[in-house]
């Protein structure tokens, strides 16, 4: 429907393009299986199976990683299970191109079971859920009985639960998973993520009694040193 004036053209941007698959670069995919290694030592240390994501704002690549880090998990042969707790700005959907009519939030809100919602297989041995529509009460949601009883009947379930959580700056919602996690793995961007940011963030989750197992720093140069182990844990670059 056009309202007068030239009708603007909107640039198609797929989303999906950085998602590993059999196209992607190899110093990608080793950076992804050197995060996993990492990862699978500290939760086995941890009795945990939780890999809970975030970064500081909005912009840093996190969901991305996150669902790289859910594909590299599916290809050890474990069942994997990746959630989308960004029930404020969801993108798991998106990437994945996964429907998003219903998801976590109909589940914990109970209008929906799990069964009508989750993506079954979407990669050998990943399963999906997506955030489903936005609450008006993300926090209390997450904050819920209902979701702590969700978690303990996945856990159940999988190997491994990835979770795509959002941006410590910007919500509080990541850190109401602390009683469930060992720690958070964040995600920094080069160029964009700022010494200060990274500083914000370890005093945000320091402060909310929890710690960082690692950092997945994206959005390098092909120039870079592509691997290296800092005090935080894993580096991963690309």
């Amino acid at each position: 429907m056009k309202f007068g004036g030239k009708s603007k053209s909107v640039k198609y941007v797929d989303k999906s393009r950085n998602v590993i698959n059999s196209d992607s670069k190899f110093a990608i995919v080793e950076g992804y299986k050197i995060a996993r290694t990492n990862l699978v030592f500290s939760l086995s240390a941890a009795d945990n199976k939780y890999v809970v994501v975030t970064s500081w704002s909005k912009g840093e690549g996190k969901s991305t990683a996150t669902a790289n880090l859910a594909i590299s998990f599916s290809k050890m042969g474990k069942k994997v299970l990746l959630i989308d707790c960004d029930l404020r700005r969801p993108n798991l959907h998106n990437l994945l191109k996964l429907q998003n009519t219903s998801g976590l939030s109909e589940v914990i809100g109970k209008f929906k079971a799990l069964s009508e919602v989750i993506h079954k297989e979407v990669l050998p041995c990943l399963d999906v859920i997506t955030a489903g529509a936005i609450p008006p009460n993300p926090s209390e949601l997450l904050g819920s009985s209902s979701f702590e009883a969700f978690l303990r009947d996945m856990e159940k379930e999988y190997d491994y639960i990835i979770i795509d959580t959002p941006p410590v700056g910007i919500v509080t919602d990541t850190l109401l998973l602390k009683d469930f996690i060992s720690g958070y793995v964040v995600v920094v961007r080069e160029r964009v993520t700022t010494h200060g940011d990274i500083e914000k963030t370890l005093q945000s989750i320091k402060l909310a009694d929890s710690k960082v197992l690692g950092f997945l720093k994206v959005g390098c140069t092909a120039t870079e040193k592509k691997y290296s182990k800092g005090k935080y844990g894993y580096y991963k670059y690309y």
